[in-house]
């Protein structure tokens, strides 16, 4: 997967009047910038310019991979053959499969007419 970067947003802040350039502050400008995002693109937009939203997921995403890895290692290191390593992975995955639920009653119709 590629993941696509941008990094920086490049400004110019023009104004009339030259004392006004001195009243402004990097948080407010960095705030209504978001803003203007948020309006413009949503909250897609939004997210994808938040730094901590981005390392919050690549967290997880490491987090997984080490998770998995240890499971697999578990899941295998009773069997002796191939063969059993590959029943322990094809049931591991079918359990994880969501199974219509069955009736536990009879009374139910299942279309078929009785007498």
């Amino acid at each position: 997967m590629v993941r696509f970067k941008n990094r920086y947003v490049l400004c110019e802040v023009v104004s009339e009047d030259p004392r006004c350039r001195q009243c402004i502050e990097d948080r407010t400008l960095g705030l209504a910038v978001r803003d203007a995002i948020a309006r413009l693109h949503g909250d897609y937009g939004l997210a994808c310019c938040s730094i901590s939203f981005t390392g919050t997921i690549r967290t997880c995403q490491k987090f997984l991979i080490q998770y998995n890895r240890t499971q697999l290692l578990r899941l295998l290191q009773n069997c002796t053959t191939e063969g059993e390593e590959r029943q322990c992975i094809q049931k591991s995955l079918l359990s994880c499969f969501l199974t219509e639920e069955q009736s536990q009653s009879g009374d139910e119709d299942d279309g078929t007419e009785t007498d």
